[in-house]
């Protein structure tokens, strides 16, 4: 996490709130409509504390700009490997090699490429060079009831350019939805609560130790700022993502938790589930290591026995975002 609450209101940041302050994005989804109501413009914005084995955005875990390698596209005519001023590049043959040790992320050998085989991933925005996007859309919004929906990674990694940025959106009357994961200091996600429309909120394991395997952090921050939303009147405008994992998240005892936690919350009345399906591609092109490779998507049937489980306590629930 990039700070606490103090970071949000010191002296340096407070004088940067005309828009000047910058953050690190890796894409802007326009026409989207699976993110919220109506049609939106999704903000992917890099850096996550958690390293969940699934991630279906690997390319938003670290802050930093990733270099991504689209074999299918290489030529191998090695105008990469020239052009690299760390000499992180090289072929074995037909084959294209890079030391990610040696890689400094300058993106040189992308902007030589002639081919778009290697791309650099992730920009640096101000908040008014981001406003001025989204305000592209504001006919879009008022037309359909959309809005914006700050995504990632984890929106909250970056606090002050996404406080600056929801700020905008407010001035400009435009629904926001956080897509969260939660997992944030308390000081933190309680400077959001009230300048968010709606929050996606992810809830993946309920045990403790099982939710550090898969995850590498605790969920104890996560739940403690879901109690939060409720106790502050927010848990209308929660909606609870739940990602199924076969044998992980998708257990009869992981089951009962979450179900269990809407029972105590109360107020929430709505969850999404998400299948899980394989993206290795794209793990490969980053160069990390993929923990699901081998993994299935879940049945329909599991889908469908989970829908009707939590239908049972009255939630509405869909399957996909």
């Amino acid at each position: 996490m990039t700070g606490p609450l103090s970071v949000l209101c010191s002296k340096k940041h407070a004088e940067a709130s005309n828009g000047s302050i910058r953050g690190v994005i890796f894409d802007i989804e326009r026409y989207a409509i699976h993110d919220g109501p109506g049609i939106r413009t999704t903000v992917f914005m890099k850096g996550c504390p958690l390293r969940c084995w699934w991630c279906h955005n690997p390319e938003g875990i670290e802050s930093l700009r990733n270099l991504m390698y689209f074999e299918y596209r290489c030529i191998r005519c090695k105008t990469c490997a020239s052009a690299c001023p760390q000499e992180a590049i090289s072929f074995d043959g037909e084959k294209q090699i890079i030391n990610r040790a040696y890689c400094s992320r300058c993106g040189i050998c992308a902007e030589h490429c002639p081919t778009g085989a290697l791309k650099l991933v992730g920009y640096e925005v101000t908040v008014r060079e981001l406003l001025k996007e989204i305000e592209k859309d504001v006919l879009l919004y008022d037309r359909s009831g959309g809005g914006v929906t700050f995504s990632g990674g984890e929106p909250l990694f970056q606090p002050l350019f996404l406080k600056e940025a929801l700020r905008g959106c407010k001035k400009m009357g435009i629904h926001v939805t956080l897509d969260t994961s939660g997992y944030a200091p308390p000081e933190v996600f309680e400077a959001f609560v009230d300048s968010v429309d709606l929050f996606l909120y992810d809830i993946k394991l309920l045990d403790d130790r099982e939710h550090r395997k898969y995850t590498g952090v605790s969920n104890e921050p996560i739940k403690k700022n879901l109690a939060k939303l409720v106790e502050k009147g927010k848990g209308s405008s929660v909606i609870l993502r739940f990602p199924v994992i076969p044998g992980i998240t998708d257990t009869e005892e992981n089951l009962k938790g979450l179900l269990s936690l809407v029972s105590k919350l109360g107020v929430i009345n709505e969850v999404d589930i998400l299948p899980f399906h394989d993206v290795s591609e794209k793990y490969d092109r980053l160069g990390i290591e993929y923990k699901m490779r081998g993994h299935g998507p879940p049945s329909k049937e599991r889908l469908n026995y989970i829908k009707e489980r939590l239908e049972e306590v009255g939630l509405y629930v869909k399957i996909g975002g």
